[in-house]
Order: C-alpha cells, then structure tokens, then sequence
C-alpha cells in the first residue's frame, strides 16, 4: 500500500461513517402528537373472484378532534388503491355474491346532529352510492342472500317509531330502571325496549331511492350473527334469549328461523358462548368460536379459553369442539393501543371449499397467526407464521384467497393478500410509511424469566432508540388489563412514546394472561390481584440483573386491571418512585355495585360483598392505603362506565390527599374505559403526555409545576 493510497481509504471510511450519521439523524423519535398522522385500515374484504379488496380508511380529523372513515379498493396482485367513497362516516363494506355491487353503512348529520345510520349500495360499474335504507333508528351489519336479491341487517326500530308525533307530544326523560344491568361503557343507558332485530329488503337491480324493509324477527330479545342458508330460504343467528342473563353463567344459542319470518327454532346450544359463525360449503354444518365457562369442578370459570366448534344444523344438535386438545385461544387477539379506532368488523372462521377444512386465527404466546383446522379430527396447522399480530381477515368464497391485516411491534396494521394453497403472503400497503420512515423506532426485546415460583413470564422490553448496554435507565413497568388479555407482537404507541422519552419499558403478561393455556389464564381466579403481583416483580428484578434499568428510578402504570394491579403495587412495595393509575378500581365492594356488568355469578368472587366481605377488603387496594407514599397520578374517563371513578381514582385521590401525598386526578371529559384506544384524538395525546410528565417529575426530579398545587 503506498502512501497517497492511505488517505484516500480514510477519506472513503469517514465519508461513509458520515452518511449513516447524517441517515440517522435524519430520523427522529416517535411523538405522542404523531397520532393525528396515523392512518388505520378496518375489515378488508376480498372479492368473490379474489381480484380486488375493499376496506374501511381510517383518518384523524384534527379540525374536528375525530375519526373520518371511507372505503377504498385495492386489486389483490397489487397495485395502486384508490377511494370508493367520499365518507366521512363509511364502513362495513360488503361485496354482493356476484361482485357486481357493494353494501356498506353511512351515518351523517343533520342540522350538525349525528343521524342514525343507513344502508347504502355502490354499483362497482360507477355512479354514486344510494341509499337501501330510510328507518328511524336506522341500519346496519349488512349480509347479503346467497343469490344477491335481498340483504338482512339489523335494527332497533319498533312501532311507535313510524307512528307520526302528535303535536306538543314529548317524550319524558325520566328512566325506569329494572334490570341490574342498565348501562354500558361506550354506550351509554341502555333501552331493553328496543332489541336489535333481523330485518331484510329487497335489493333493486340498479341502486336508486331506498326500499322498504321488512322485519323479520319479533319479542323481547336481541339477534345476532346473522348468517343465510345456502338456498336463501332460512337464516341462521345467535341470541341470548334470557330476561335477566346476569343471574346464570354467560351463554347464547344457535337458532334459525324462515327469511320470511316465523317461528324460531333453536339448533344447537353450548355451556357458553356462540359466536363468529360460518357455514360449511353444503350448507349442513356451521363452525362457530366459543367457550365452555364451566370447569370440570363445575364452577363457572373466570377465563374460558376460545375453542373452534362444528356443529350439524338439525334441532338439538350437540356441538364438537374441535380444538380440546390445542391449549391456546381461538380467535383470541393481542392487545395493544392501535387498532382501527373505527370500522372495525368481526372476522370469521372460513371453510375449504371441500369443507375438509376450517380457517381460523389463533393467538399463541403474544402473537396470532391463521390456522388450518380439521373439520374431522381437529389437527391443527399454521396457515400463517410470524411474529405479529393477524387482527382481520376475510376469504373468497371458494378459500382460494385472503385478505389479511397484520400489525407488528414497528408498524400499525397494513392489508395482505394470502394465496391459501400456497401459504405465500403479498404485501398491498405501506399506509404509514411516510411517517414511520422518519421515526427512529426500534423492535422491542422479547424475554422469559422465572417468577417466584417457577412459572415462566413472557415479556416484552420496548428500549430508547439509542439504547447502550451497560448504562442504567429510568423504567416503567406498564400492566395491561383484563385481567385476562395479553401484551405481544403488535403495535403499541404509548410503549414506543415512553422510550422515545428515555424510558426503558417493561410490559409483561403474568399469570392471568391469555394466549398461554386454560390453566395460565384462570389460575388467578378468587387471587386476583395477588400472586400476578408477584410475577409483575419478577420482571423489574430480572431487568434490574441484567443492568438495563435504575433501582432507584422505577415508575409504574396500567390501566383498567392494570390500573387496579397498579394501585395494589404500590399498597405493597415502596420501590417505585411515581405511578400512574388509569381507569383503576379501588374498592371491589363500590365497583360490585356500579360497574356496567355484574359479578352476580361466583366467577371473580365466590358470592356477594355482604356474604365475602373478608374476601373482598383483602383484595381491594383501598385497604393498603395506610401503607401507600408513593406520589400517584390518577387518569379518569368521566363517562367510564366500566371502572367508575367513584369506585376507583376519586376514592384513591381523597385518601391520598389526606395523607398529603402528592397525589392528582387527570379527568377527560366525555371520555369512555376505552379512552387509550379509541378516545378523541386531542385527548388521547393529553394522555401520553401527562402520563410521561408525571414520570418526569418523579422518578427523574424534573422541575415540573403543572402538578403542583395551586
């Protein structure tokens, strides 16, 4: 080598070690606010001849602080998408039998009011959509008749809705409440006079003024699940047909009743729940997701794993589970905070054309994948692997084709076409790339560790972007809730926020968790918080081995269950310096009496407050209170019905305040349980930053004022 070669060589090293400093800085770190540039796809439905795929496009409307949604087509070989609807409010979209048009539900406004939703047709040969439907209280869940003539759908309306208002006529305001079950998180006060029933109409050869509906179910009791016969002359559906169900362990049933309407009859019933239905391609079996909630103690079981059942569509007929011997959960998801905040629709099983087999997802261990399942002996295959979460599917008639949606820890959710025979996977989207390729984002680790008494604890540990081994960070332990759900390989923005802030993030699925067995996922019931505070120690201590995190910088937070695990934390160890609460329980007792679903049957607690009132004060965080000095934030949706403040922040905040522990409530007006997932956009990033400030302020001394009283 001579010596003029030299320099040349170190100028073409520097040069290069120049560019990947300038490419990464190029990229920044994930911010709360990037949400309003979030894009979502919801229920993507192929084709009948698997050519195409339409799906529901969900945008923020910062203006509005809002959700817009439209339909969009993409061709399944790949290609460029393009917009079908204008929105803003477009969803469900369902192809009819022959592909030449499509259905889907529009609400709009009036008067700047929100309108009841109708059901809307698009010719696919242009034009644009006109509306099916014109009722009171409006449409929707279309499905269309085998022979593409008549849609069912599902409404509320009744009589006196088509009756003309009499003059000065004005409807009280006052509510009478009978039944223990009055209201629901999301939905508010609920009206047990009006049960969603089938409907049909009549589908116009080309789309015009809307038709007249015909209702064909009647009675006290709601319908869903709708699924028509093969010939068009029956439909099949699910129903729950007791007055007061909350009495008796959860279950609905499988009845079919004429498409002219009639009497009913019931099919086939399970010890639980019926649910995500589709029929076999003969037409005389229907495969369903469902859960036996009786163990073999014949006490109604806290979590009931999923099963994939087939059953024959005769009267009486007893259903076959045939997924007894696979201990994970059909249909079963991962958590996380980014699914599609609207349009969503539910995904069902789907059959080989022979009907030898039966498609399903399925979650296993943190991540879910499609299976292949043996309509005969129950042998299960995987049609998809990976580790990511498959949270949407839908397949041509014929299971020759799919459409997929699929989120990973670094990316949101983008559509999938899937040839089924040979297990080859085509992306369509990139929805988001435009802003994730300047976001300096990183894969989480994924790590087992022992807990205290051997059983293994899957966890996911989402690091800084410039994570260096051998420096000890700030870590935040985030609980999910459920109980019984689980963290995995799929999206989450606050875990990827909190380490864009320096945080090194720490979220576990302890004992409790789905996605690990029956056993895993009921052995904490009547011990539920108790030894998943346990594992959820574990964690922190095996983080604290490897040297990744600071002893003396800890934080702690979790909403929901969560939320109730991280008010028992810190009502039992003094080793986190700040927590963050989120729609949190406090006192089993006050949230046995208000919350939006009973505990009457012996699933979390063996009886009531009054007859377990030992059971229930040993279990309720509000019992440790003397014992608590950590300083507690405390988020509150003020229209959570599902965790009342009262029975939760409002309780936590008083006795803390008494204490003169620095304590404070974050309230978000109008916000639901599901403020993190599908709260107005503007609230949803107040959450993310109050939530880090918090931490900011006391787990690393930041001079933050915001909290401090005025």
């Amino acid at each position: 080598m001579t010596s003029a070669s030299k320099p040349s060589r170190i100028a073409v090293v520097a040069a290069l070690c120049l560019a990947t400093v300038l490419a990464g800085a190029e990229k920044r770190p994930i911010a709360e606010t990037d949400i309003y540039s979030f894009r979502w796809i919801a229920n993507p439905r192929i084709s009948p001849d698997g050519s195409r795929i339409v799906y529901t496009y969900v945008t923020v409307n910062q203006k509005k602080d809002g959700y817009d949604t439209s339909l969009w087509i993409i061709p399944s070989s790949g290609g460029a998408a393009r917009q079908l609807t204008s929105g803003p409010r477009d969803t469900s979209p369902q192809w009819s039998p022959d592909g030449k048009m499509l259905a889907f539900a529009r609400s709009s406004e009036k008067d700047g009011k929100p309108q009841p939703g109708q059901i809307f047709l698009l010719s696919m040969d242009g034009g644009e959509a006109r509306p099916l439907t014109d009722l009171p209280k409006g449409a929707g869940g279309p499905v269309w008749s085998p022979d593409g003539r008549t849609i069912a759908f599902s409404s509320t309306n009744i009589p006196p809705d088509f009756e003309k208002k009499k003059d000065g006529e004005e409807k009280t305001d006052v509510r009478v409440i009978t039944r223990a079950v009055y209201r629901m998180n999301g939905a508010g006060y609920l009206e047990p006079d009006r049960p969603g029933h089938i409907w049909t109409v009549e589908v116009p050869k080309i789309p015009g003024e809307a038709q007249k509906a015909k209702q064909v179910t009647t009675g006290e009791f709601s319908e869903g699940d709708v699924v028509w016969s093969r010939d068009g002359s029956q439909i099949y559906f699910t129903s729950r047909r007791v007055r007061e169900p909350y009495y008796e362990s959860e279950h609905t049933d499988l009845y079919v009743v004429k498409a002219t309407g009639g009497d009913i009859t019931r099919v086939a019933s399970l010890d639980g729940p019926i649910g995500n239905m589709a029929l076999s391609p003969d037409g005389t079996r229907m495969a369903f997701s469902g859960a036996i909630d009786i163990g073999k103690d014949g006490v109604q079981r806290s979590y009931s794993q999923p099963d994939l059942f087939i059953t024959s569509l005769q009267p009486g007929s007893t259903p076959k589970n045939l997924t007894a011997n696979y201990d994970y959960d059909i249909s079963g998801g991962i958590g996380g905070d980014q699914a599609p905040p609207r349009g969503g629709g539910p995904s069902k099983p789907f059959w080989s054309k022979d009907g030898r087999f039966i498609y399903v997802a399925a979650a296993e261990e943190g991540r879910a994948n499609l299976k292949r399942i043996d309509a005969e002996t129950g042998k299960v295959e995987a049609l998809t692997t990976g580790d990511h979460d498959v949270f949407s599917y839908n397949a041509t008639p014929d299971a020759s084709k799919a459409a997929v949606l699929i989120s990973t820890t670094t990316n949101i959710g983008d559509l999938y076409a899937l040839d089924v025979a040979s297990r080859e996977m085509q992306r369509l989207t990139k929805i988001n790339d435009d802003l994730f390729s300047k976001l300096n984002m990183t894969e989480p680790a994924m790590i087992w560790y022992d807990s205290f008494d051997g059983k293994r604890i899957q966890t996911w540990v989402q690091r800084p972007p410039d994570f260096q081994e051998g420096k000890k960070y700030p870590m935040i332990i985030n609980i999910h809730g459920g109980p019984h759900a689980a963290y995995g390989y799929t999206f989450d923005h606050e875990m990827q926020w909190m380490a864009a802030k320096g945080y090194v993030v720490l979220y576990p699925n302890p004992r409790g968790s789905t996605t690990y067995g029956q056993d895993f996922g009921n052995v904490i019931q009547y011990k539920y918080p108790g030894d998943d505070f346990k594992d959820l120690m574990a964690g922190v201590d095996d983080l604290i081995k490897r040297g990744w995190v600071d002893p003396d910088r800890l934080g702690v937070t979790g909403g929901s269950g969560g939320g109730l695990l991280t008010n028992w934390v810190i009502g039992h160890t003094q080793r986190f310096k700040a927590a963050v609460s989120q729609r949190d329980i406090a006192d089993w007792t006050d949230f046995w009496y208000t919350a939006d679903f009973t505990l009457f049957t012996p699933t979390w607690f063996r009886g009531a407050p009054w007859e377990q009132e030992a059971d229930f004060k040993a279990r309720s965080p509000i019992t440790y209170i003397k014992d608590i000095n950590t300083p507690l934030m405390l988020i509150l949706g003020e229209a959570d019905y599902r965790t009342p403040p009262g029975s939760g922040g409002e309780q936590m905040f008083r006795a803390l305040k008494y204490k003169k522990i620095p304590t404070v409530m974050v309230r978000f007006p109008g916000e639901s349980h599901e403020l993190s997932r599908s709260g107005v956009p503007k609230h949803r990033v107040e959450r993310l930053q109050h939530i880090v400030a918090w931490f900011d302020k006391y787990v690393q001394g930041q001079d933050i004022k915001t909290y401090d009283v005025q």
